[in-house]
């Protein structure tokens, strides 16, 4: 059904309609693409209550501003989303500056591409989207979600599966302003302001400009005063007793748009900052009892709603150095609660459309993005050296004489930097002191997405198209010095760094990646009648070039660092010559070295949709999607020789299928199918945030399946409802090996074990993925009585698998082992939210201009929150706590 198709109009029109034809793809190449085949100018394709179902190929959902304007006024677009099939994100906080757990018919974030403009958003390195620093709700002219493929030309390394796709809204064309107050529950303030300037210029050149401020305390984990060991003056004292934990969000966007003749041709220019300063909180163990000592407070899953709000132990500030006595360190900004999780990024975008002759369209989208962040922490830092020797065992590094024996080196090693200087002023190299030590990451990223469209005829149209995504992704660990109070004097300690007695910077971590992706492909559409044919591919090349400035001591991508003390990396090296990579077999250790990886794979992607009533259309679509292994996997695999198996992790890949039916009227949105996913080499995560490594592991194949649905129906303008629903069965196809049985391996009967030495498993075969719910449902309706409108949506998310053997968890409580500590399965939950809108037209102030009420988790609902699934079933994750009721009002003020 193609434009000119569909639209009664005359030719004079025709332009017009094509600037409103809605964007239901990522790049501007794929948007002008499906511009072709989207019924326009009509009241079906605006759909139904913010909700539409557009006629693609493609499994589709769209939310648009109408919906999206009616969440909490600075609500993360993943949160939003949350009410389409087949999605589920499990909010960190309720106001989306926290983050949270997004996740796509079990596709976990790492493998949904997520778009901003065309530009992909996914971490270069370990492909994660991070839900707080999204684009301000108020200027999304709308997001389509693809459940299960990405667009063809879309230049990700990580879309195994669905892609979310947002888009800026275009500059008005007559100036206006709009300002958004809010404020609301654990102190969230926030102002919004947006102004558009109307056409500057006879050539219809126009801008707007926006910017928003969001303050909040931490919604659980404020922190108890800590105790002095001396008691401090009174300005140290209002330093240390300021330890709430808060977040504060900033951001500034800006779009100027040129339109090239009256053909839709048109050149825009954006621009958009994020700054977040946040703490962390309400991570929890996933336990039911008590177990194990553990960083993270509490050690629990709270039992009740009234025992979310934890306080963090009182830390301790010990007294003044003391020259020539061991001095410990304090125990402020031990606690995850107390770790900063600082973000700035921006990104520079252009979209483009050119008509060169009849038919001929040329499309192109550059981009620049930038990204630094780490996720906090600290570590106890020691003033003295280490011995490297493992057997050496004579060298006393604190003494001066012994200190500058060979063995006796600055590093950081075995997970503590040795600084070999006096830290904290006191005279002598005894001591140790608590020091900021987060995984910092710095990232530059350039990226063009070209396309060239072709129109033989009404009938037949190609493109041919081109991306590059280059990404150089610098991860590194300085540390700096903490106030008394555990808080950093700077979140970014790349910015003056700690350097040890010879001036040589000590890092966690030093490696630097140069991610590149070339594609090429092209796209065909043909229509034979009531039939149309979509057919496309791409080919990806995938280039790795890792460069690992330390030597890694472990599997999990464990380093010693040592930066420009060649002499302290050359002893350690000389003292731990060889490392264990499997049961009674060494290899030699891998020091400082680059590795380069290149993968190369076809991605096809085939579709139809078959117009079987002028309401009711069926569509099908075959798509493959593949994930290359990231920086961290990539990483870890420096443990082993270059040209081993463990050295060169697989590409996972799938294959994705889809068919469902359509029913689209001016009241009624609705659309139903089934879809398969087969998974080849699926390669599983889960983030240890105590030691910020992630542990990977391989399921082999892994097959999905189910049934997404939705419908939307207005039976009158004043009221619509909206229902939604979706259902995922997962099956590992294998069992995974882990390693070889001990022996209370045997005795407990863990991982099919009858003897030590033997081949242990974790026993997945048959069994259900991790960490994705079974089934989601829910609806929203929404009504109006003059100036008054009400809203209310609920979601409700099944069970979730805490495990991939699918068993309940088990641990050594007070000294009895293999005792249950949480069931399989974290239990399904139900959210009810609500909204109501005062508009303020019949008092004079126009119809712009009203106040709003959000109320998230009307019920106050106990839930567990969002986690990474995993493979062991005798260690516990961490979790997050589910957000509590929360308030916010806002007036909204236009003009």
């Amino acid at each position: 059904m193609k434009f000119r198709h569909t639209l009664a109009a005359s030719a004079a029109l025709i332009p017009v309609a094509l600037l409103s034809t809605p964007a239901f793809a990522q790049s501007t190449g794929s948007q002008d693409f499906e511009n072709e085949i989207v019924v326009t100018g009509t009241a079906t394709n605006r759909g139904v209550a913010g909700v539409q179902t557009p006629d693609t190929t493609k499994a589709k959902a769209v939310l648009t501003q109408e919906f999206i304007e009616r969440q909490a006024p600075g609500q993360t677009i993943n949160d939003i989303i949350n009410q389409l099939p087949g999605v589920s994100f499990q909010n960190n906080d309720p106001f989306g500056s926290a983050g949270g757990k997004l996740s796509i018919r079990g596709f976990d974030n790492t493998r949904i591409n997520q778009t901003f403009d065309g530009i992909p958003l996914n971490d270069s390195g370990n492909y994660a989207l991070y839900s707080n620093q999204q684009l301000d709700p108020e200027l999304i002219e709308q997001v389509n979600v693809n459940l299960g493929s990405t667009d063809v030309d879309s230049p990700t390394a990580a879309a195994s599966g669905s892609t979310v796709n947002y888009r800026t809204r275009t500059p008005g064309e007559e100036f206006g302003v709009k300002l958004v107050g809010s404020a609301g529950d654990f102190g969230f303030f926030r102002i919004f302001g947006m102004i558009d300037s109307g056409v500057l210029t006879p050539w219809g050149t126009r801008l707007f400009i926006s910017a928003s401020n969001a303050e909040n305390d931490t919604v659980f984990g404020n922190e108890d005063q800590p105790a002095y060991a001396a008691t401090p003056t009174t300005a140290a004292r209002a330093a240390i007793d300021s330890r709430t934990g808060k977040i504060h969000k900033q951001q500034y966007n800006a779009k100027l748009y040129q339109p090239i003749g009256d053909n839709g041709d048109f050149v825009a220019i954006s621009g958009h900052y994020n700054q977040n300063r946040n703490n962390f909180f309400g991570s929890v163990g996933l336990r039911d009892v008590h177990n194990i000592a553990s960083n993270f407070v509490p050690n629990i899953f709270p039992q009740s709603k009234d025992d979310r709000d934890y306080g963090i132990a009182k830390c301790t500030i010990n007294s003044a150095a003391r020259p020539g006595q061991a001095d410990v360190a304090n125990s402020c900004g031990s606690t995850f609660d107390e770790r900063y999780n600082p973000s700035n990024t921006g990104n520079i975008r252009v979209n483009s459309r050119f008509t060169l002759a009849q038919g001929l369209v040329l499309t192109v989208d550059p981009s620049f993005q930038y990204v630094k962040a780490n996720g906090g922490g600290t570590v106890v830092g020691q003033e003295a050296r280490r011995d490297v020797n493992p057997t050496g065992g004579a060298a006393n590094c604190n003494t001066t004489p012994n200190s500058a024996t060979v063995s006796c080196q600055m590093g950081y090693i075995g997970g503590t930097p040795y600084y070999g200087r006096d830290l904290n002023g006191d005279g002598d190299l005894l001591d140790t002191v608590r020091v900021l030590a987060p995984s910092q990451t710095q990232t530059r990223r350039y990226g063009v997405i070209a396309g060239l469209r072709y129109e033989l005829n009404d009938e037949h149209t190609f493109r041919v198209f081109y991306s590059l995504d280059r990404a150089r992704h610098r991860q590194t660990g300085e540390t700096g010095f903490l106030q008394a109070n555990g808080k950093p004097f700077d979140v970014f300690p790349v910015n003056d760094p700690l350097a040890d007695a010879s001036g040589n910077v000590l890092q966690k971590r030093d490696r630097k990646s140069i991610a590149t992706l070339n594609l090429v492909g092209g796209e065909y559409r043909g229509e034979f009648g009531a039939l149309t044919v979509q057919v496309g591919g791409s080919y990806k090349m995938f280039k790795r070039d890792l460069n690992n400035y330390c030597a890694t001591s472990s599997a999990t991508g464990f380093v010693e660092c040592f930066g420009t003390n060649t002499a302290g990396l050359q002893a350690w090296l000389a003292a731990n010559p060889t490392v264990t990579i499997a049961p009674g077999v060494t290899a030699p250790v891998q020091g400082p070295q680059q590795r380069i990886r290149k993968y190369n794979k076809f991605t096809p992607n085939v579709g139809l949709t078959f117009d079987a009533t002028g309401d009711i259309s069926i569509f099908a679509n075959y798509s493959k999607g593949v994930q290359v292994p990231g920086t961290d996997n990539l990483y870890n695999a420096f443990y082993f020789p270059t040209d081993s198996d463990q050295a060169n992790p697989k590409p996972e890949t799938t294959d994705n299928f889809d068919v469902g039916i359509r029913y689209s009227t001016s009241k009624v949105q609705a659309q139903i199918g089934p879809w398969y996913t087969i998974f080849h080499d699926r390669l599983a995560s889960s983030f240890d945030p105590e030691t910020e490594r992630n542990v990977y592991r391989n399921l082999g194949r892994v097959d999905k399946y189910g049934i997404d649905a939705s419908v939307s129906y207005r039976p009158i303008p004043e009221l619509s409802v909206y229902a939604f629903g979706s259902y995922l069965k997962s099956e590992i196809k294998d069992n995974v090996r882990l390693g070889t049985c001990a022996a209370a391996d045997v005795a407990a009967g863990f991982y099919g074990c009858t003897a030590v030495g033997q081949q242990s498993f974790a026993l997945t075969k048959g069994k259900r993925e991790s960490g994705s719910p079974t089934y989601t449902f829910g609806g929203r309706a929404q009504g109006q009585l003059g100036p008054v409108e009400l809203g209310v949506q609920v979601k409700r998310t099944g069970p979730r698998y805490v495990n991939d053997q699918n068993t309940p968890l088990y641990q050594t409580v007070n000294g009895v082992p293999n005792t249950v500590v949480y069931g399989a399965k974290a239990p399904a939950y139900t959210l009810v939210d609500l909204d109501a809108r005062l508009n303020l037209d019949w008092a004079g102030f126009g119809d712009k201009v009203y106040f709003q009420l959000n109320v998230s988790n009307l019920f106050d609902k106990l839930y567990v929150g969002g986690f990474d699934g995993q493979l062991a079933n005798n260690s516990v994750p961490f979790v997050q706590i589910g957000s509590p009721r929360t308030f916010i009002g806002s007036i909204v003020v236009g003009f």
